[in-house]
């Protein structure tokens, strides 16, 4: 019931109450979904224990001392009025170079490819023209 809201909990809770085979139930969902969790968890490797560790301590000792309550709903307003992507000034002119030379590749290959299917089919014209004399 953790992702559950104070009135949904109590709202559960009064369930229970009125009949025991929800709160059988609930009670042995609760326990399975412990037992799954706690059957697949997998300690985490000594270097990150002692880091947990070491935060948890800090974390203790930081409550003791004096400090002021941190606001929870503190927000940073950020307003990004830029659409466009931006990009480091040195990397902007190969960008550049790549897109023109990207463009002029598809059209040299284009130009390439018709000329190539316009040479088939004058061979192809002279083959049956040659073959036509011939007979």
């Amino acid at each position: 019931m953790g992702l559950a809201n104070e009135d949904e909990q109590a709202q559960v809770a009064e369930m229970m109450l009125a009949d025991s085979e929800m709160a059988e139930y609930v009670n042995d969902l609760e326990y399975d979904i412990k037992r799954y969790f706690s059957e697949g968890a997998v300690p985490p490797p000594e270097a990150v224990r002692e880091i947990i560790l070491l935060r948890s301590i800090r974390e203790k000792k930081g409550r003791n001392s004096y400090q002021e309550p941190v606001d929870a709903k503190q927000y940073l307003d950020v307003e990004v009025n830029d659409t466009h992507m931006k990009v480091h000034k040195l990397w902007r002119p190969a960008f550049i170079a790549v897109f023109i030379l990207s463009k002029i590749f598809l059209i040299a290959g284009l130009y390439f490819y018709f000329k190539s299917v316009a040479q088939q089919e004058e061979i192809e014209k002279i083959k049956t023209e040659t073959q036509l004399n011939n007979k």
